[in-house]
């Protein structure tokens, strides 16, 4: 294991505890649960250390390094997006405009389950985003 890669089943473990806030908190009408990954990914963007995949890491059965490892920098770019997401689905809710923060909520909330399931939208998007800045530059 490097500091440029992270064990899958970290990653695992992060996209089902965003889901299920997620649930959690359009199921209860508890938006507030959604503040839980908020500020777990902040933390993660902001200081490369997020508290969830802290405390995850200590339920490891093997060494870090055995596991199948997933790009940090693809996983950053993933966390920016469901981090805008859940922040302009809280300020949705608490603002009065609730389609807004259902929209938000539900797009993090499908990315994260089609992403247990084996398709990753945000890597998706970064590739396209890498090929069309190649494609400007050729």
């Amino acid at each position: 294991m490097n500091n440029n890669t992270l064990p899958k089943p970290l990653v695992t473990f992060n996209q089902w505890f965003i889901l299920i806030s997620i649930i959690l908190s359009l199921a209860t009408g508890l938006y507030f649960l959604m503040v839980l990954p908020l500020f777990t990914g902040l933390m993660g963007l902001l200081l490369k250390r997020n508290p969830a995949i802290s405390i995850a890491r200590k339920f490891l059965s093997k060494p870090a390094g055995s596991y199948p490892q997933e790009d940090f920098a693809q996983l950053q770019f993933n966390q920016t997006i469901a981090v805008a997401c859940l922040a302009l689905s809280l300020i949705g809710f608490y603002s009065g405009y609730a389609i807004i923060g259902y929209v938000f909520a539900i797009m993090v909330g499908v990315a994260s389950a089609v992403a247990l399931m084996g398709f990753c939208v945000g890597c998706f998007i970064r590739f396209q985003w890498q090929q069309y800045r190649y494609r400007r530059t050729n």
